[in-house]
């Protein structure tokens, strides 16, 4: 009986924990990642990663990304991950627009992380307002959101 009572509470805790837990949705498609964001008007986090190989990239995944603080604080956002692994196999046309955010960016190392508010121009070309940038930050989801609130919070 008691192992009844135990096994019902532990499927009932698992429920509670996957019903209480959201998806967060990181976009792979940079245009269609901008177009969702100015239809639902919010600004971009554009995640550059070594996904298979960046200790600090995988630091930052576990230590902030991951946490209940992070999916809530990330509702307002557009989450964009470009990956440059070197042992997982990519698609050449990711590949590409990976390669090529990473030159417009100049990013250098990894992880880095922008913040970027898109906007459509009269002419339908596409301008980012970059609005900064930071990278693993010591101290946990605290810390790291802290750093990130003042970088999104910024007017243009």
């Amino acid at each position: 009986m008691k192992k009844i009572i135990f096994i019902l509470i532990l499927i009932g805790f698992m429920s509670v924990q996957t019903f209480a837990q959201k998806r967060i949705t990181w976009h792979t498609d940079f245009n269609e990642a901008l177009e969702l964001a100015l239809n639902e008007d919010k600004k971009v986090m554009l995640f550059f990663t070594g996904s298979d190989w960046c200790g600090w990239c995988i630091k930052l995944q576990n230590e902030v990304f991951k946490t209940p603080d992070f999916e809530k604080w990330s509702d307002d956002l557009v989450l964009v991950e470009l990956d440059f692994p070197r042992r997982t196999p990519q698609d050449p046309k990711l590949k590409g627009q990976n390669r090529q955010l990473q030159a417009m960016f100049k990013v250098r190392g990894y992880p880095s992380v922008y913040f970027v508010q898109p906007e459509k121009m009269p002419d339908g070309k596409m301008n980012l307002n970059n609005l900064g940038k930071t990278g693993y930050v010591r101290g946990g989801a605290g810390k790291w959101l802290e750093v990130a609130n003042n970088i999104v919070n910024k007017t243009i």
